[in-house]
Parts: C-alpha cells; structure tokens; sequence
C-alpha cells in the first residue's frame, strides 16, 4: 500500500500542510492547518469506482490504466 505524509509547516506567514514539495493555501493557526490536513488526509483514503485512465508522460509518450477505485494509499498528517 502506497502512503502518502502532510507535513504541517510554516508558510507564508502562517502555516500550511505539505505534501511532498507541494503546499496547501497558508492558514492563519497552525491548528486550523492541522484540522485541514486531517480532513485532507481522511479524503484522501475514501474508495470510489473503478476507472480506465490515460495521461502522457515527460517524455510524449501516452500511456492507458486501469485504476482500482478502491487502491487507496495510506495517509497521516505529520506534526512534529
């Protein structure tokens, strides 16, 4: 199983949820940022049907799936 960490950290002034190097909107406190990374991350694990994809890589090339609407990742919230 895949899992995915927001990180809660400060951002712009404020604070913010992380995901890898990408972060959310800045939030005032840093506990209205941990609420949303918590509801982020609950979503975040919620199934849903299954479904034929398709996207193109760096490269040009396109490629075709089949995504299991029920592979979900693991996902915690980190606040150290």
């Amino acid at each position: 199983m895949a899992r995915v960490v927001y990180a809660i950290v400060e951002h712009d002034g404020g604070w913010a949820y992380k995901l890898a190097d990408v972060f959310s909107e800045t939030f005032p406190t840093r506990d209205m940022a941990l609420a949303a990374a918590r509801a982020v991350a609950a979503e975040q694990q919620v199934g849903g049907d299954d479904e034929e994809i398709s996207f193109q890589d760096p490269s040009g090339l396109w490629h075709f799936e089949h995504a299991d609407g029920g592979d979900r990742p693991e996902a915690i919230v980190e606040d150290k």
